[in-house]
């Protein structure tokens, strides 16, 4: 038979097509990666289960071989130095250790530096136990990985905060509000789009991202976050850009002025006025709240004295007593809590700061604030936490571990530190800010008159 555009078939391929295309199936089932050689005479022809068994020994066989000939390469691909295996200095090759595994011995040497490189030192990765697996830790993150539309004001920020060179809530807080006005001001609101509905989603989205990786967001960056969303939400969708841009940088202004810097003012001012002239206050680490009530109460003429006991693992109250006696005050410098104890009796008041107020009287504080806290209320001393509203949370906490941050510099194999402790209400005798002091029990009244505000 003939193909009409081929000229005369050879013998038997018209035959041979008719058997394959009924039974496409069959053929499938019958193909071999390399075809096998037809049986010689008189041997036996092998069923399709020992078919696929050979099939499977011979797979096994290449894998084995293809994974003797990768071992056997260096780093970059090529034979390794001195022609062992194993061995990339050269010379004898060492032999293998019981129990070692080939993908091992390859994964190591993947991890060895290119020929003629330095060996690099081995980091190590600190291992976190479960218990603490859910706390975040401040990383540093290259500029180059971010996010495309990360403002520069932001990348600097985030190196910044990272770092810790931006380190209490407050300072952090006013920083992104002023980061975030220079990403306002360079916004163009595309065509076809609105500003209130473009900008959140797709600029300040991104901002807030990067720089939550970079450190975990604290309770006032929240609160702030949330209440620029509502005020860019509430932004009339026939506003021009311009008049957008300007009512909201105006808002953050005043937010600033309002929910900062006349809150510490007038939480300095209450806390000058209940120090006496004779009084010896206790206090810990450094806080910009403490630091300007008891210059403050310094300004006003009274005469008292200070204890300050440092935190061991930072030693950022040096500087504080140095600034406090400086300005008139008697300080006694106390570099550790080794002392705590006999620091204390000695002492009429103890000021610290908080980083937030749990809604359950819970006071949110540097690694350290609770043992303070509560050396002094069994021996009956009077403990003032200082504290702004924006710092205040909803959220409830009753122990250390629901809400903390990692201490990056101090996270090895053998140990690690969190930053923050959590001093309950009991401990706590009176809670200053803004809106006045008042009793630990009294912060969800606060709460509901923040919200009135």
């Amino acid at each position: 038979m003939a193909t009409e555009a081929g000229g005369p078939a050879p013998a038997g391929d018209s035959v041979e097509k008719k058997e394959q295309n009924p039974k496409p199936k069959e053929q499938q089932q019958q193909q071999q990666p390399a075809k096998p050689e037809a049986p010689a005479a008189g041997e036996k022809k092998l069923s399709n289960a020992e078919l696929k068994k050979k099939q499977k020994e011979e797979k096994a066989a290449r894998r084995a071989q293809a994974k003797a000939a990768q071992t056997s390469q260096g780093p970059d691909g090529g034979a390794s130095h001195g022609g062992a295996p194993g061995d990339a200095k050269g010379g004898k090759p060492k032999p293998k250790q019981d129990g070692q595994s080939s993908g091992s011995q390859q994964q190591k040497m993947a991890l060895r530096p290119a020929q003629g490189a330095a060996a690099a030192p081995k980091v190590a990765k600190p291992s976190i136990p479960d218990a603490f697996s859910h706390l975040s830790m401040a990383r540093r993150i290259n500029m180059m990985h971010a996010d495309k539309d990360v403002n520069p004001a932001v990348l600097v920020l985030g190196q910044h905060m990272s770092t810790f060179e931006i380190s209490d809530s407050i300072t952090r807080l006013e920083a992104t509000l002023h980061a975030f006005k220079k990403v306002l001001n360079a916004y163009t609101t595309p065509i076809g789009t609105t500003f209130s509905r473009h900008f959140t989603s797709h600029v300040l989205n991104p901002q807030i991202e990067y720089l939550t990786a970079c450190r975990p967001m604290c309770f006032s960056m929240g609160n702030a976050i949330r209440w620029l969303k509502l005020q860019i939400s509430r932004v009339d969708i026939d506003l021009p850009d311009s008049e957008a841009k300007e009512l909201l940088c105006d808002s953050i202004d005043n937010f600033i002025r309002e929910r900062i810097t006349l809150a510490d003012r007038i939480i300095s001012e209450t806390v000058a006025e209940m120090i006496s002239d004779g009084d010896a206050i206790l206090t810990y680490a450094h806080h910009h709240l403490v630091e300007r009530a008891l210059l403050r109460a310094r300004d006003e003429g009274k005469e008292f004295s200070v204890t300050l006991i440092d935190d061991a693992f930072e030693r950022v109250g040096l500087a504080h007593a140095e600034k406090l006696s400086a300005a008139g005050i008697a300080v006694t410098y106390v570099p550790d809590m080794g002392a705590l104890r006999p620091s204390l009796n000695k002492s009429t008041h103890v000021l610290v700061a908080a980083e937030a107020m749990f809604s359950n009287g819970a006071m949110y504080a540097r690694a350290g604030t609770c043992d303070i806290a509560t050396v002094a209320a069994d021996l009956g001393i009077q403990v003032m936490a200082l504290c702004e509203t924006i710092n205040f949370t909803e959220r409830v906490s009753i122990d250390s571990l629901t809400y903390n941050e990692i201490d990056p510099e101090r996270c090895t194999d053998e140990g690690f530190r969190l930053l923050f402790d959590t001093t309950k209400k009991e401990f706590i005798s009176l809670v200053v800010t803004e809106l006045g002091y008042a009793r630990e029990t009294s912060l969800p009244a606060m709460l509901r008159k923040m919200e009135e505000l």
